[in-house]
């Protein structure tokens, strides 16, 4: 499979433009195939005793001459020639569209064109001056986070519009609140399989990352408290809420038995709760436990719309002012027009409307993922965005992304989520919410018929 991989030393300068004429050495002799997926950018860089940025610049360019495609939370393929799609491997997809249950995004309908539609109209006949001349964000959002707090308590979180911070979707506010919680050469533990962005994020703030043990509830407490005393420790990112890859819901006791190990060692937690209230019949946020060492995460970008990119942040009391620092430095304020849409959808019922129409949404992709899927192991909850399937042992997660892919359908594989490279996952994530129903439909069927036979022997290269 990597019989194509060159040597370090036989690479002259400039490194990355050698290995971007020797991956197309490969392709064009066939030793790297048409829909293969390469290697991670530091799986590479390990492997041949390059810098991640070497290997990143090579990947660019990659892409750049159309040899490549990127794909977040699932990695770099290498594209098919027109002469290929002939090829009987990719029967199933030829001529159409990739079927795209890679990337997490909610369902989309109607309901969401019309409301923003009327959103828009409403703004042009009563355009608030703040939205257009504001510079300063304490004085302009002061309406948006007396508006959060109601969003907020469907949250479960009762706080006050101080301790909120309006930002514009949920990555800024992980961004800030680690920059908070922690300095450089500190260690920020999360679960062993998590959030895809958050190694990178990390690597750029200077903080070191640890995977930590899950189950079916996310982080064992045994794990967080063996880490903590080891010493270093200064936060943990955690996603208890049905938002992680693997789809855990951390049960009330299990929430309660991290916040004492906190409390114990003195370390904070960034909690991301993205989906928000769109999870339905959860326990209290952590931060309802711990307000005084928890950062909380709320977005709209997965519970209503893709397009309303802003989102609440609720920070402890004796973290604003250096919250507000960071914040400033790095974003200045959010975007006052979204924020505004936000909180007029907040305000007049449009918000929660949207809410219960998504829960509806994807009540039916799941109802439909268990019909088409019926028999195939899979962890997912009713108003989750994706769900997660474990794969039988006949498929390695390159295979079977790649088969997928080839038959017209992208799903995400499970190690694009592992913290650490030496975390074994064996599954795929499968988004349920970008396409319509009847794509969804098409591309179900086509998973179900893979992960029920075997690889095909003459694709087993790939």
């Amino acid at each position: 499979m990597n019989d194509w991989l060159p040597k370090s030393n036989t690479l002259p300068r400039p490194r990355y433009l050698s290995l971007v004429g020797r991956i197309v050495e490969a392709i064009e002799t066939g030793r790297i195939k048409p829909g293969e997926r390469l290697p991670t950018h530091r799986a590479l860089a390990d492997r041949l005793g390059l810098s991640v940025q070497t290997v990143s610049r090579a990947y660019e360019e990659l892409i750049r001459r159309g040899l490549a495609v990127g794909e977040v939370g699932r990695g770099t393929f290498v594209r098919a020639s027109k002469a290929e799609l002939t090829h009987p491997f990719i029967a199933t997809g030829r001529g159409s569209e990739i079927i795209d249950l890679s990337i997490l995004k909610p369902v989309n309908g109607e309901i969401h064109t019309a409301r923003m539609r009327a959103a828009l109209h409403a703004l042009a006949d009563d355009l608030p001056p703040y939205t257009m001349v504001s510079f300063r964000p304490n004085v302009a959002l002061r309406s948006h986070r007396e508006a959060a707090i109601s969003w907020l308590r469907r949250c479960g979180i009762e706080t006050r519009p101080d301790n909120v911070q309006i930002t514009n979707g949920a990555t800024p506010g992980m961004t800030i609140a680690l920059m908070t919680a922690a300095r450089p050469g500190d260690v920020i533990v999360t679960e062993a399989i998590g959030h895809h962005t958050l190694a990178p994020l990390a690597n750029y703030l200077g903080l070191r990352l640890r995977g930590l043990e899950i189950d079916d509830q996310g982080i064992i407490p045994e794990a967080l408290d063996e880490a903590c005393a080891g010493g270093h420790v200064r936060a943990a990112f955690v996603m208890p809420s049905a938002t992680s890859p693997t789809v855990t819901i951390m049960g009330a006791e299990r929430r309660q038995a991290l916040v004492e190990i906190a409390r114990r060692h003195d370390i904070y937690f960034v909690e991301n709760d993205a989906c928000g209230p769109l999870v339905e019949n959860c326990p209290p946020p952590i931060a309802a436990l711990a307000p005084e060492r928890t950062f909380y995460i709320s977005s709209f970008t997965k519970c209503l719309m893709p397009g309303l990119r802003s989102g609440y942040l609720v920070v402890p009391d004796v973290l604003i002012p250096a919250f507000t620092n960071r914040h400033l430095v790095t974003n200045w304020m959010a975007t006052a027009l979204i924020a505004e849409i936000a909180r007029r959808w907040i305000e007049d019922g449009t918000a929660w409307e949207m809410v219960l129409w998504q829960r509806e949404a994807l009540r039916q992709r799941h109802e439909l993922a268990d019909e088409v899927l019926a028999g195939v192991p899979l962890r997912h909850h009713p108003h989750s965005l994706h769900l997660w399937m474990p794969l039988p042992d006949a498929w390695s997660e390159d295979q079977f992304v790649s088969h997928a892919r080839l038959q017209g359908v992208a799903v995400a594989p499970g190690s694009s989520f592992a913290v650490e490279p030496d975390v074994e996952t064996q599954a795929v994530r499968i988004s349920l919410g970008p396409t319509s129903l009847d794509r969804l439909r098409q591309g179900l069927e086509t998973v179900a018929r893979l992960v029920r036979s075997e690889p095909e022997p003459a694709l087993l290269a790939i």
